[in-house]
């Protein structure tokens, strides 16, 4: 019998679990805005290096950890199911960078990837390598993650960049969890780093496509990134230039180099705004000069071409058309007339272009779902703006027709993934759904071809038919359709109605709900190897898609921000009701789930309609967010005015946000049980938000707990075991407020 086996030892761990919940203390602090006063008495806590704060999380933690012991075996359950299901030991498919093969592997035991290449065979080589377990010949490491993090209890790569002989790298490492990264370059011919280090920089940093340059954004006191920098490769950082600052607090900068590499660009954005200006790589030390000039309310982004020869911009812009449209114009001279790409843009809401030498390829999003669609590039045709503008039949244009690529299913997604190379004849894809696992496919432009490069791998002996999936709609209260993911274990669920357009269950079920909605950020359906564990456990799961997402289009987006935000709430609210009301499932048996601005909305529906659930769970959760945005010096307030509204200046954006932010309206009702889950150096949505929120929820008598990764940032653990872990707890909570933590898997 070992130590921790003893009867002494279980008596002493008995002895020391808390009994009572932690009581913080009150200390009032008012604050007064537009004739308002609020009195907050969990201000306090907001002092990140107090040990009382610190004594107090760390009591949270015991408490939480004391509340769930006895869903530790099922913990333990779900991590083994995850892992036996991922497969460890595996490796991505080879993406071509100039002169090698880049992939990664993954081996059992390790947390993080390893970074290898294998040289290509010649310069018409564009079938990747078939790879196994065993290294190819010429195979070389180019980055290990584990080495790097040996020692760290957090590990993040940012940056990764390579130069396009392939010698040079510029790689990123956070091991705080605060997303401020120390840049280091590699000489990949020796693996010995230089002696250049930057320290405190924002993410996105790259190195240009000759290994001369390294350009690096840095933040301003309120972590805003605010200035691009030029390193000169060699050379002490001291000795960096500063070539772009935005003084406007409202925008966030960065930079890049196009797919070309002849062209970088820095980039600024706030919610409603951007701007763009170009270098070109041929002289790097030139000022940036601007694309088009940035007007206020517009939103365009900017690709690089070559047509006919002639450099141009591939520019996606709102200026005419809230759901955008794609024009070109001349890269000399980009404020020129421009050309349209595009014959037809109706009922599309177009998102993103890339360029490369032959053609083009165009995501956007139709009927909700993203798609993808490529435009044949004709080096011949006319380059004559006006008569292309003036040709009936389209003859003088260089842009063929755009040839959506097959989609062939009800529910789905389908991604352009990894294509860093300007001269490939293939795009790499991405499709997956709710029951679908994603399969990387190779599509050939030319005629049409595809090729399934990987499936993505579930072990376990799972059968994957036994999971169904359907889209559902609800009505919500002003009479908008909102619509509705749905995936299932078909052998667990009996169906009413089964085959018609609104399909329900025979008994109602556990269901677990998400919800995002905000930043136009579209939560499209897709297959998770973890969620089996709840679905195989007779759990449904579904995928709310409210306004203040993009699934929808622009205006799905406008509708559920600002002075309009409450629609994210009541849609969300909507969804959860038709799925009662209809019979999918009971409020006994809902548990609503969603993270940072997603936990705005748990924390507001929990307000809102407390009664429609069982259980909330919320991840990094905005929920003091009145608070939060009334202060310019945090990190990302005064950017974020553009999407929830100014309170510091406007005072009915203050009354309307004082009505829906959960801290401010914790009320004496019955609330659902609540987990809150937050990190202590998350720099987005700071722990004092939710630990406050968890405090005043006790005053009223919830049963809240809270959880805080004491060395973690914004996504929680890095390594992959640890994020399992994380999974597997929250499953573990919410089986069992589903009353569903003693379920045995039916084989």
């Amino acid at each position: 019998m070992t130590d921790s086996d003893s009867p002494n030892s279980a008596r002493a761990a008995w002895i020391a679990a808390p009994v009572t919940a932690p009581a913080a203390k009150k200390v009032p602090f008012e604050r007064t805005h537009h004739g308002h006063t609020f009195v907050d008495d969990y201000e306090w806590m907001r002092e990140k290096d107090s040990p009382e704060v610190i004594a107090h999380l760390e009591a949270e933690n015991a408490w939480t950890k004391a509340q769930t012991a006895h869903l530790e075996g099922l913990q333990e359950s779900i991590f083994t199911e995850i892992r036996t299901r991922i497969k460890e030991t595996d490796m991505s498919v080879p993406n071509r960078r100039g002169d090698f093969w880049y992939f990664s592997r993954t081996r059992a035991g390790l947390d993080y990837g390893i970074s290898v290449r294998v040289p290509v065979s010649g310069p018409e080589d564009w079938t990747p390598p078939e790879v196994g377990e065993d290294a190819l010949p010429g195979e070389e490491v180019v980055f290990d993650s584990n080495i790097a993090a040996e020692g760290e209890e957090f590990f993040s790569l940012g940056s990764f960049s390579l130069s396009d002989d392939g010698r040079w790298l510029l790689y990123g490492v956070d091991t705080t969890g605060d997303e401020r990264y120390t840049l280091r370059l590699r000489d990949l011919e020796t693996g010995r780093d230089l002696d250049d280090t930057i320290e405190d920089t924002f993410a996105g940093a790259s190195l240009d496509p000759s290994g001369r340059c390294v350009f690096y954004t840095t933040v301003d006191d309120a972590w805003r990134p605010e200035k691009v920098w030029r390193h000169l490769v060699g050379t002490s950082s001291d000795e960096d230039v500063c070539i772009f600052h935005e003084p406007d607090e409202r925008y966030f900068v960065g930079s890049g180099f196009s797919r070309s590499g002849r062209m970088m660009f820095v980039v600024t954005g706030s919610k409603t705004t951007s701007g763009y200006w170009s270098i070109s790589a041929d002289d790097l030390e030139a000022e940036p000069q601007a694309v088009w000039p940035r007007e206020e309310g517009v939103e365009y982004a900017v690709e690089h071409a070559v047509i006919g020869g002639e450099d141009r911009f591939l520019i996606t812009h709102n200026r005419n058309r809230a759901d955008f449209e794609l024009v070109d114009v001349p890269a000399a001279d980009p404020a020129a007339d421009s050309r349209p790409v595009l014959a037809e843009v109706a009922g599309l809401r177009i998102e993103d272009v890339d360029a490369f030498s032959d053609f083009i390829a165009i995501s956007y999003r139709r009927g909700g779902f993203a798609r993808v669609g490529t435009v044949a590039l004709d080096a011949d045709a006319a380059l004559d703006t006006d008569a292309a503008l003036a040709a009936d039949d389209g003859a003088s244009s260089p842009f063929g027709p755009l040839q959506e690529l097959p989609f062939g299913r009800e529910t789905g997604t389908l991604l352009l993934a990894g294509n860093p190379e300007f001269a490939q004849t293939s795009i790499r894809l991405l499709f997956t759904s709710m029951s679908t696992p994603s399969v990387l496919y190779s599509h050939r432009v030319a005629d049409g071809t595809d090729t399934v490069l990987k499936r993505q791998p579930v072990l376990g002996s799972v059968d994957l038919d036994r999971y169904g999936e359907t889209l559902l709609w609800a009505s919500a209260d002003d009479g908008t359709q909102v619509p509705i993911s749905v995936v299932y274990r078909k052998d667990l669920h009996r169906f009413a109605d089964a085959g018609t357009a609104a399909p329900t269950l025979e008994e109602p079920a556990p269901l677990v709900l998400y919800g995002y909605g905000s930043y136009e950020a579209s939560m499209d359906p897709y297959f998770s190897v973890s969620r089996l564990s709840l679905l195989d456990r007779g759990v449904v799961f579904a995928i709310a898609h409210v306004r203040g997402g993009g699934e929808m289009g622009r205006h799905w987006y406008d509708e559920g921000k600002t002075l309009a935000k409450k629609n994210t709430f009541t849609d969300f609210i909507a969804v959860a009701r038709h799925l009662t009301d209809t019979g999918w499932t009971t409020a006994e048996r809902l548990v609503a789930t969603g993270g940072s601005a997603g936990g705005l909305l748990m924390g507001a529906v929990a307000n809102m309609a407390p009664e429609l659930f069982a259980g909330i769970s919320a991840h990094v959760p905005f929920v003091d967010a009145l608070t939060s945005i009334l202060m310019p010096e945090l990190p990302l307030t005064v950017i974020e005015w553009e999407e929830w509204g100014d309170p510091l200046h406007d005072a009915d954006v203050y009354e309307y946000m004082r009505s829906y932010s959960p801290y401010e309206n914790v009320a004496e009702v019955t609330y659902p049980k609540i987990l809150a889950v937050t990190s202590l150096n998350d720099t987005r949505v700071l722990y004092v938000e939710p630990a406050k929120w968890v405090a005043r929820l006790r005053e009223v008598g919830a049963d809240a707990l809270l959880k805080t990764e004491m060395a973690a940032g914004h996504g929680g653990a890095s390594g992959r075991y640890d994020a399992w872990k994380e999974t597997a707890f929250d499953f573990a909570w919410m089986l069992d407020v589903l009353g569903c933590s003693d379920v045995q898997i039916e084989p």
